[in-house]
């Protein structure tokens, strides 16, 4: 069976529910193709309109190939565009939003300390320091050189 990969997903992870309603688009708009291409063969083969209104059924499989051909052709670019922009949304998603004046990070709807943010979704512990662009900064602030 045909899996479908979306691209991997960096930081805080995705939601299952929206991974699974992005791929169930994806496998409707395979299962729409697919019910298009029975249906051209099932027309061609079985005569669906001279069964149901009437009238002579000659068989045309180069047709029937011709339209799966055709239909195909408009799938494949459809489904690709599909995943791509499906990728991009679990993309956009994944950004991390952070308060730019309390750095408090909104995680499902509640804006919580950063610190608690990664003590929740990594089992990690924070600490304070300082980084070197900022420590050279306050030590030029105060004169010390």
């Amino acid at each position: 069976m045909a899996r479908i990969v979306f691209e991997k997903d960096e930081g805080r992870g995705s939601n299952v529910e929206t991974r699974n309603m992005a791929r169930s688009v994806l496998w409707f708009e395979i299962g729409a193709f697919g019910v298009l291409i029975a249906l051209s063969w099932a027309d061609e083969l079985l005569g669906l309109p001279a069964r149901l209104f009437g009238g002579p059924h000659h068989p045309n499989l180069a047709e029937a190939a011709l339209e799966s051909l055709v239909i195909v052709a408009v799938a494949v670019p459809l489904l690709a565009r599909t995943r791509r922009v499906v990728a991009r949304l679990f993309y956009l998603e994944n950004f991390l939003k952070v308060c730019a004046w309390c750095q408090r990070v909104e995680d499902r709807g509640e804006w919580i300390p950063i610190a608690e943010f990664f003590q929740q979704r990594f089992d990690a512990r924070t600490s304070h320091g300082m980084c070197p662009a900022c420590f050279a900064a306050q030590s030029r602030a105060a004169g010390v050189a």
